[in-house]
């Protein structure tokens, strides 16, 4: 009988899913686009699963994280539920255990996570500013009218250096233009764009933070070659980028998921493959109990709530 640990993770972009065996070595591992629907995203991954996994496989524990890791938590039985923070740096600690600085840029969002002795010391996220994240980098490309695979390798390309404004996609958008008409060609407007993203990033993430090697970079981002070595020159020293570096998030789940079973020496909550066939209805409502208003979250299953969050005081948290 083979032991496999779940992880998942689901983002506002893509949703992550990671089978690992006792080893943490990836049994299997799955991209899905989440739009929008973070509960069939991993419905739809579960059933996928499944069918890759050995007959003879048992899962033992299961991890979630990302900004949909509460509700699919509860859908899947989640033994643990964690922030991205905890499950990134868990991850690379696995890959990379003297990691001190680790650079995570996904579609969406970006974060720096700064890491002593394999433990997370001080971080800092970016969820509003676009400027910072693979979605900007898609909308240039798709500008550009450049396969956003290509862009790495027309970035190295680059004879010219151009400097880019980077801090709005706005300002980026009509320097790029701008540049275009003075003559610069696409690959070297590429390039600055690359190196604008970095620096764009350094300045907000990682100000005020001291930044030490060894570096590693992870997230989607990582596959790009032109922002990896905007990177290097940047900090001036080399970034690691791990060989699973698209689904650290997962992985980390996966692996925090694995060492809570060990320590409790409990069995696993997951409800199973069928949860791929069961009814799970959110929903939301105010509550006026006092001045704050939370907005709670309750999650339904044939007519049974069997999950609510939200609360700062716990009123409806710890009711069920």
């Amino acid at each position: 009988m083979q032991e496999i640990y779940l992880g998942i993770d689901v983002g506002s972009v893509s949703t992550n899913i990671v089978a690992l065996d006792h080893h943490n070595e990836v049994v299997h591992s799955q991209y899905i686009r989440t739009n929008g629907q973070p509960l069939e995203s991993v419905k739809n991954g579960l059933k996928e699963l499944e069918k890759h996994l050995p007959q003879d496989a048992k899962v033992n524990g299961v991890g979630t994280t990302g900004s949909g890791r509460q509700l699919v938590g509860v859908m899947v039985g989640a033994d643990v539920i964690k922030n991205e923070i905890t499950a990134h740096a868990t991850a690379t600690a696995q890959v990379v255990p003297d990691v001190k600085t680790i650079f995570e840029i996904g579609g969406q969002d970006s974060k720096i996570i700064i890491i002593e002795n394999q433990m997370v010391i001080d971080f800092a996220m970016n969820t509003v500013c676009a400027a910072g994240t693979g979605s900007f980098l898609d909308h240039q490309a798709e500008r550009l009218g450049i396969p956003i695979e290509r862009f790495g390798d027309m970035a190295l390309s680059a004879e010219r250096d151009v400097r880019i404004a980077g801090r709005c996609t706005v300002f980026a958008e009509s320097d790029m233009i701008a540049k275009q008409q003075f003559g610069f060609s696409k690959a070297e407007i590429i390039k600055g764009l690359c190196e604008a993203l970095v620096r764009n990033y350094i300045n907000n993430l990682g100000r005020g933070k001291r930044l030490e090697p060894p570096f590693v970079f992870q997230g989607g981002v990582a596959a790009n070659k032109g922002i990896k070595t905007a990177f290097e020159k940047e900090i001036g020293h080399e970034v690691i980028i791990p060989k699973h570096f698209n689904i650290m998030g997962a992985l980390g789940a996966a692996i925090l998921a694995k060492e809570f079973i060990a320590e409790s020496e409990n069995p696993t909550n997951f409800r199973g493959f069928k949860a791929a066939d069961l009814d799970f209805i959110p929903s939301t409502f105010e509550c006026g109990g006092c001045s704050n208003n939370c907005e709670v979250i309750k999650v339904e299953l044939d007519k049974q709530v069997i999950a609510m969050w939200g609360d700062r005081c716990g009123k409806w948290t710890n009711s069920l």
